[in-house]
C-alpha cells in the first residue's frame, strides 16, 4: 500500500547517518558464509561478566521485595521513578558538592529521546515564524543528533580547529571560538563530552566559555555525558562533569550495563525540567520504571559507581591502548596518519590526511580484508561547507577482543599503505 506521509513522516522514517550504514553492515554479515568478519562498526557495549552480575543481583532483590508489584503494575510520576531519583540526588550532592533536590531530576527512556525533547522545544520556529538554531559547536559529532530535529535546516555545526602532534601520530579538535556563533537566533546547544565518535574530552575551560556564549541569550547548552562519570565513568583524562547555570546535563545508563532498559537522566534548572517533563508528559506518559528500579539499587549501594571506576573503565582503556600500540608498531610512517588521542568512550577515530579514495571506498576495501569499521563522513551532522576531512576519517570500536583488534589493525595498516602507494602526500 503506498502510504501517504507528512512531512513530519517522511523526515522520521528516512534512516540517517550511520544508520543507513549499519544497513550495509547488516547485510554484509548476513552474506559473510564461512567469512569471519572482525566486526569493529558495534556501538552495542561489551556484556562484561561482573557487570551483567550486578545487574542479575538488583533484579533478584526487586523480584524479592514487595516494591516489585508498585513498579511494574502501576503508572507512575512523568517525572521519573522516585527511588531513583532520589539514588541520582544523593550520590551527587555527595560527590560533587552539588545542593540538588527532586526538581532538578528528569528521567526520560534514554538519552537519545532526551535530546529530541530539548532539539523541539528550544530549536525550530518559534510562533512568529523565526528559525532558532541548534547548534552544535564542533564536528565531528554523535550522529544521532542528525534527526533530533522537525526541521533539519535548525540543525547548525561549526568546523573544529585541529591540534596536530606530527611525530607521533596523534590530534585533538577544539572549538573554534573565532567561527562558532551563539547568538539570539541559537535556540539551544548540544554536545557530547566525552564525545562519540572521536572521544575528544573538550577541556572545562572550553565548556565553561561555550557556556558563557550562551547565557546572555537564555540559551540552554545540553550537555551529553552518556560516556562520563560517575557512571559509566568512560573517561581515559581527568574530567569533572559539570552542572549549574544553563547546563543541562544528561547521563545514560547504557553504557553501564543498561542498553535495553533505556535510561536517561536529565540534571538541570528546575524550570529547564519542567518544560521537557511537560514534552515527556504528553509524548508517553513516564519512562519505564524497572530499569529505574534496578538502577535505583546500584547507585543507592555504591556499587555501580565502584563497577564504573575499576571495571567497566579499565576495560575499554586497556582495548585503546591494544589499537594505538598495533597501530605504532604497523602504521607507515611517512603516511600522514593521525589517530585522534584517546580521551575516552568506546571507540577510536582515525584521520588518514590526504586519504587518495574516500572513507566508503576504504570501508568497503577493509571488508574485502575482514574487516569493518565505520566511514567517518556520517558523523559530521549538521556542517554544511564541505571539508575534504570528512572523507578522510574512520571510527573503529573498542567492542572486540584484544586479539580481534590487534588483527584488524595490521590488516588495517597493510590496506592503507596499498591504498597510498604511488600518491604524493603531506603533512604541510
Amino acid at each position: 500500500m503506498d502510504y501517504h506521509l507528512s512531512h513530519f513522516g517522511t523526515q522520521m522514517s528516512q534512516l540517517t547517518g550511520v544508520r543507513a550504514i549499519m544497513k550495509d553492515i547488516i547485510e554484509t554479515l548476513r552474506q559473510a558464509g564461512e567469512r569471519e568478519f572482525i566486526n569493529l562498526s558495534a556501538g552495542n557495549p561489551v556484556i562484561i561478566p561482573e557487570v551483567e552480575q550486578l545487574w542479575r543481583d538488583c533484579t533478584a532483590e526487586l523480584m524479592a521485595s514487595s516494591e516489585y508489584g508498585e513498579v511494574v503494575c502501576r503508572y507512575g510520576s512523568s517525572q521519573g521513578y522516585e527511588p531513583f531519583i532520589e539514588a541520582i540526588v544523593n550520590d551527587f550532592n555527595h560527590r560533587y558538592g552539588l545542593n540538588l533536590t527532586d526538581r532538578n531530576i528528569l528521567i526520560t527512556p534514554g538519552s537519545q529521546a532526551l535530546y529530541f525533547y530539548a532539539a523541539n522545544a528550544f530549536g525550530g520556529y518559534t510562533a512568529d515564524g523565526n528559525l532558532k538554531e541548534i547548534v552544535l559547536p564542533l564536528s565531528p559529532e554523535y550522529t544521532g543528533y542528525g534527526g533530533v530535529s522537525l526541521f533539519k535546516e535548525a540543525l547548525v555545526a561549526y568546523q573544529p580547529t585541529l591540534d596536530i602532534d606530527e611525530d607521533p601520530h596523534r590530534f585533538k579538535y577544539r572549538p573554534d571560538f573565532n567561527q562558532l556563533a551563539i547568538n539570539e537566533q541559537t535556540g539551544c546547544v548540544i554536545l557530547s563530552r566525552p564525545c562519540n565518535p572521536t572521544g575528544n574530552v573538550i577541556s572545562e575551560e572550553e565548556l565553561n566559555k561555550i557556556s558563557e556564549l550562551a547565557a546572555p541569550y537564555n540559551v540552554p547548552v545540553i550537555l551529553d555525558a552518556a560516556y562520563a562519570p560517575p557512571y559509566p565513568a568512560l573517561n581515559f583524562t581527568e574530567m569533572t562533569p559539570q552542572f549549574g547555570g544553563n547546563l543541562l546535563h544528561c547521563l545514560s545508563l547504557s553504557k553501564a550495563g543498561l542498553p535495553g532498559e533505556r535510561i536517561g537522566v536529565a540534571i538541570g534548572d528546575p524550570e529547564l525540567i519542567q518544560v521537557l517533563e511537560s514534552f515527556q508528559t504528553n509524548l508517553c506518559i513516564h519512562s519505564p520504571r524497572y530499569g529505574q528500579a534496578i538502577a535505583a539499587r546500584a547507585i543507592a549501594s555504591g556499587q555501580l559507581g565502584h563497577i564504573a571506576e575499576n571495571v567497566i573503565r579499565p576495560y575499554y582503556q586497556q582495548k585503546f591502548t591494544v589499537l594505538e600500540e598495533t597501530l605504532d608498531a604497523n602504521m607507515p610512517q611517512e603516511i600522514p596518519w593521525f589517530l585522534h588521542r584517546g580521551e575516552g568512550a568506546i571507540f577510536s577515530w582515525l584521520w588518514l590526511k590526504d586519504l587518495p579514495i574516500s572513507d566508503w571506498d576504504l570501508y568497503q576495501e577493509l571488508k574485502k580484508e575482514d574487516v569493518i569499521v565505520v566511514p567517518g563522513s556520517s558523523f559530521f551532522p549538521g556542517l554544511r561547507q564541505e571539508w575534504q576531512h570528512k572523507q578522510q576519517c574512520i571510527r573503529i570500536s573498542l567492542t572486540a577482543t584484544n586479539e580481534e583488534i590487534a588483527t584488524a589493525m595490521r590488516r588495517l595498516a597493510s590496506v592503507v599503505e596499498k591504498v597510498y602507494q604511488g600518491s604524493a602526500v603531506g603533512v604541510g
